[in-house]
């Protein structure tokens, strides 16, 4: 994010509207501390899990800033899941997803990142909050079927799959479905988020997303699938053909909103299969408190 956009995205962000002075000044020791200092930085996250940040992370440094960059898939993750859930994070980035689930909630996680260097700092944040027993960490990509694709690397939260030979920087990485990956285990919430590639993602999915076992998948919609050619309209009504309906999810009031049938405009849109079910989970869930000092 370049300035303007940072500014912007801390003071509208639902977490600092009573503390945006707090939030701002967060921003600007991070500014500053973070070049004074030698490498990577750990952050304290939610409860007691930890983040490992560095300047140029655009996700992991929104919650140095604001508690919680997605704040309300994030917090919808931590309400809905628990120990012994399995949460599955497709496009993992370098964990912040991961260490909610796995850490701060202490389910089980399956976590795909597949840019290397991305992928080694989801093993360092895996690593320090101890969570080496409960996530699985894949260094691959996901598609309709098993082979081989191009990424781009060196874009942070924006690298994705290419068919452009030209690319320089791209890197071949092994590509598997996502229900080869799962075996015969069932997850209770997926979140995807591979950068217009969900078409070809889901595609290798059917069996995942017919499991009675999957509550809930938040899935990034914002018009990436263009780059493909992919129809994401498609897409979203393949999912509500699987039997989900669309939700917004409302953090401090611990509450699903119907959206019957439309897709979010914020770009990551809640599918939800059992939203009684859902809503009671969200309700009972245990309070956590955000590196930056709030309860959620």
């Amino acid at each position: 994010m370049n300035i303007v956009n940072n500014l912007r995205f801390i003071t509208q962000h639902p977490l600092t509207q009573n503390a945006q002075i707090a939030a701002l000044t967060r921003w600007l020791k991070w500014q500053v501390g973070s070049r004074l200092v030698s490498g990577p930085v750990v952050i304290p996250f939610v409860s007691d899990t930890q983040l490992i940040v560095q300047p140029g992370m655009t996700g992991a440094t929104g919650n140095v800033y604001c508690g919680l960059h997605e704040f309300e898939d994030m917090a919808l993750l931590l309400h809905a899941l628990r120990p012994d859930d399995l949460f599955v994070d497709i496009g993992a980035n370098v964990g912040s997803y991961t260490v909610l689930g796995g850490g701060a909630v202490g389910a089980c996680c399956i976590s795909i990142e597949p840019i290397l260097s991305t992928f080694a700092w989801l093993q360092q944040n895996i690593a320090i909050n101890g969570l080496n027993d409960r996530v699985q960490a894949l260094n691959i990509g996901l598609g309709r079927e098993e082979g081989a694709l191009r990424f781009t690397d060196g874009f942070d939260t924006m690298n994705h799959v290419v068919d452009d030979v030209a690319v320089a920087s791209a890197v071949e990485v092994v590509v598997r479905t996502l229900d080869t990956v799962l075996d015969d285990t069932e997850p209770t919430l997926i979140k995807i988020d591979v950068e217009g590639f969900e078409t070809e993602v889901m595609a290798g999915a059917e069996r995942a997303l017919t499991s009675s076992a999957l509550l809930a998948v938040i899935m990034e919609l914002n018009g990436s699938g263009d780059r493909y050619g992919f129809d994401e309209n498609a897409l979203h009504q393949q999912m509500l053909d699987y039997g989900f309906t669309t939700c917004h999810y409302h953090p401090f009031e611990r509450k699903l909103d119907a959206l019957h049938g439309s897709r979010s405009s914020s770009g990551n849109t809640l599918y939800v299969r059992d939203v009684a079910k859902l809503s009671e989970r969200v309700q009972t869930a245990s309070r956590f408190k955000l590196g930056i000092g709030v309860d959620i």
